[in-house]
């Protein structure tokens, strides 16, 4: 699996997500992660494990803590990727517009 489709299986999944925005906040460790979820603390390190090998966080050692951060760089990637297929979304549609147009105002010539 390319690094690319491994970051967006990772995100595939609402509790990353979740997790990734707060991170997009600062950093944090894994007891300020689990608190607003309803799931275990081994639960929410397995999630941060796909994450890190996904490369869109990783944990800065300080003593015995060990918060995690989200990494911008591969976030920057995946919207660098998406942004390409935007465009080329927002031209299909600026052409239907056009089209659509068109099309009215032939239906509204005598």
């Amino acid at each position: 699996m390319s690094e690319l489709d491994s970051r967006f299986a990772a995100l595939s999944d609402p509790t990353r997500r979740a997790i990734l925005a707060r991170l997009a906040e600062g950093e944090a460790t894994v007891q300020e992660l689990a608190a607003p979820f309803a799931i275990s603390q081994p639960a929410i390190s397995r999630h941060l494990k796909v994450l890190e090998e996904a490369g869109l966080i990783e944990t800065r050692i300080s003593g015995t803590s060990r918060p995690r951060r989200l990494r911008p760089e591969a976030v920057e990637e995946i919207w660098d990727w998406l942004s390409r297929y935007r465009a080329v979304m927002e031209a299909n549609y600026r052409r239907l517009d056009t089209l659509l147009n068109d099309l009215t105002q032939e239906g509204e010539a005598p």
